[in-house]
């Protein structure tokens, strides 16, 4: 039998080709910044103009598929993922990145059905790096197969994870405390490139061994969640518990003992769910 979403992937690579190729073009001008729930959450046009895109290519395409885009969410759509088939869509992760042509910079897609990941593809555009991986069939970097590092020992790790600025500051001072706790096991090192999706597609290829986080969406989780499930990797809730996409919260590592243990030393703070209106 055929793959039923083989051609929705295919589709999913060659409109993120096109959004990717309108952001770097985007990197040559003067970039318009807006702010959305504070003045260090930045939203762009260039967000709005590549969600557009997308959404627009899909359901020309595929009329009956769903969305949810962290711009469509900003204005007002619900987050709310249900059995159909559901492009999830963060057209500039990393936009603080962009704004400052720090180049960590990518398009992520994870495509849902019955909420279930079946692909993602994630485009790291100023590195021209095309994650894709479809379930039980592997994860790629511009088509050459990538793996976890396998790493067991969290000593001998490198973790991600990222830091900014948060209003509440029994949170902010929980995320720096556990930045504290997990470089006191000691571990080699932790990293903040500034994308989440590219923080999982770097465990998933093996330059990182784990990468955890509070506070995130579903639009920067869906698409880094396939490729580093078929990479080989571990992901899971922040308390060691089974994943779940709508929760806003994730470790992802290159073996079981290197996640559980993340999971035992971090505290936990609560950052809602994207589906709370829904649920």
């Amino acid at each position: 039998m055929n793959d039923p979403w083989q051609e929705c992937m295919e589709h999913c690579v060659e409109v993120t080709k096109q959004a990717g190729k309108m952001i770097r073009e985007a990197l040559q001008k003067d970039i318009a910044v807006m702010h959305k729930s504070s003045a260090v959450d930045l939203v762009t046009e260039t967000d709005q103009r590549v969600e557009q895109l997308i959404i627009s290519s899909v359901k020309a395409k595929f009329p009956t598929h769903s969305f949810i885009g962290e711009e469509s969410v900003a204005a007002g759509a619900p987050s709310v993922l249900t059995d159909d088939p559901t492009w999830i869509i963060d057209p500039i992760d990393g936009t603080t990145n962009f704004v400052h042509r720090f180049p960590f910079v990518s398009v992520s897609i994870g495509f849902t059905v019955k909420k279930e990941i079946e692909f993602g593809v994630v485009y790291s555009c100023m590195e021209d790096k095309m994650y894709t991986a479809r379930k039980g069939k592997g994860a790629f970097c511009n088509g050459v197969p990538i793996k976890v590092s396998g790493q067991e020992d969290i000593s001998r790790s490198l973790v991600l994870t990222e830091v900014g600025f948060k209003k509440d500051s029994e949170q902010f001072a929980t995320m720096m405390a556990n930045i504290k706790t997990i470089l006191t096991i000691p571990v080699h090192g932790i990293r903040s490139p500034g994308s989440a999706a590219i923080n999982m597609c770097l465990v998933a290829c093996g330059s990182a061994d784990a990468y955890f986080h509070m506070g995130i969406h579903c639009w920067d989780m869906a698409g880094g969640a396939a490729i580093v499930t078929e990479a080989g990797g571990v992901i899971m809730d922040i308390s060691g518990g089974p994943f779940d996409l709508m929760s806003r919260r994730l470790i992802v590592a290159s073996s079981r003992a290197v996640a559980e243990r993340i999971a035992a030393q971090v505290t936990e703070f609560g950052v809602g769910r994207d589906d709370a209106d829904g649920s």
